[in-house]
């Protein structure tokens, strides 16, 4: 099992800091987990959302920490393709596996935000026709270094495109996946699932089960094995205590501007959930205010002291999660909070958890 960070650049007003210093704490905190052993340094591309994530460019931003960094890999988690031209998305791909030294792992996604599309000039009704023609361009440069495609969204005639990756026959390739439909499509593409953090966890191990249902059933075709990654806000210490109250208000914070983005969305996700009928649905408990209490029921965080955080995680590797993308403090506490506990669940938690066997990377989709 591999355990990554999440970030989402978060400029949180009640601490008092700005955003040269978070992407300075937030370069620093990766170099730490490249000596630790921690996996990959996941990074969001949001737009117009201030406060909660300034990761608007994060492709430099992890440009950069190729150059701090060594082993750590670094992934885009994701680039909303429908706001972006298939042939840029290749080359800053192709750039960033080269400045890396092939450690870049991509994930895409349809966005999620009306206001996004409409400020990028693209409709949400074409989401899914836009993220299928732009994953077929990036496959088609990653197999030749060129791309032709005369559809609807672009032509391409012969396109060459430069640089190309240094992974062969690509960088692990990856999607957000939201709906359930979204896990079977990331199946029947034989690329990884990423879950993010505002789904109640009942809902993402159905989810799962999908996934691996038509892996099983679309891509037993492939030398890979399927992978997801779930990502989990996280705060581990040794005294159980401290960590809860530490992380009642960065977490709040976190989760109730996170709803705000994404609570249209999930609505109208939920009706296709048995569980969540018979629960009073999930949107009731979101409206009824965010607290810790609710979150950590929901399974949607991960506080505690090092044996309560590998009881859970223990419980997701059995649902069938391969990697954890922790956002340690939910990016709303101190720096040196964030290094405490990322140091504490390396020292703690990550050991149980550990396959010698395993390799250092590996190819998804």
């Amino acid at each position: 099992m591999r355990f990554d960070l999440f970030h989402e650049l978060s400029v949180p007003d009640f601490l008092n800091t700005s955003e040269t210093e978070v992407i300075e704490n937030t370069l620093r905190l990766w170099e730490l987990a490249d000596r630790l052993g921690y996996g990959t340094a996941w990074l969001v591309e949001h737009h117009l959302m201030p406060g909660l994530s300034h990761s608007t460019a994060p492709d430099l931003v992890l440009a950069a920490a190729s150059q701090r960094t060594r082993r750590l890999r670094l992934g885009l988690g994701v680039v909303p393709l429908p706001y972006h031209h298939p042939l840029r998305v290749a080359q800053r791909v192709g750039m960033l596996d080269q400045l890396s030294g092939g450690r870049l792992d991509l994930g895409i996604g349809r966005g999620f935000s009306p206001r996004e599309y409409a400020t990028f000039g693209a409709a949400m009704g074409e989401s899914r026709a836009r993220v299928d023609a732009g994953l077929d361009a990036l496959r088609q440069s990653f197999a030749t270094g060129r791309i032709t495609q005369d559809g609807p969204f672009h032509h391409l005639d012969d396109v060459p495109v430069m640089p190309r990756p240094v992974q062969q026959p690509h960088p692990p390739l990856w999607t957000a996946a939201v709906s359930p439909e979204s896990f079977t499509w990331a199946a029947e593409q034989g690329i990884g699932a990423l879950a993010g953090p505002f789904k109640p966890w009942q809902m993402i191990r159905e989810d799962i089960r999908l996934y691996h249902e038509a892996w099983d059933h679309e891509r037993s075709d492939l030398a890979h094995p399927p992978r997801v990654g779930m990502t989990l806000g996280v705060l581990c210490l040794p005294d159980g205590k401290r960590a809860r109250r530490e992380a009642k208000p960065a977490f709040e914070w976190f989760y109730r501007h996170m709803f705000q983005q994404t609570l249209p969305v999930l609505e109208r996700l939920i009706e296709g959930y048995d569980y969540y009928r018979s629960l009073g649905r999930f949107r009731h408990l979101v409206k009824a205010g965010i607290n810790l209490k609710i979150l950590d029921m929901l399974g949607m965080t991960l506080v505690g002291t090092p044996a309560e955080c590998r009881e859970r995680i223990e419980n997701l590797r059995e649902a069938g999660v391969d990697q954890v993308l922790l956002a340690f403090g939910a990016g709303a506490v101190s720096h040196d909070l964030a290094e405490e506990s990322m140091r504490c669940f390396a020292d703690e938690v990550m050991p149980a958890f550990a396959d010698p066997a395993a390799p250092a990377a590996h190819t998804v989709g």
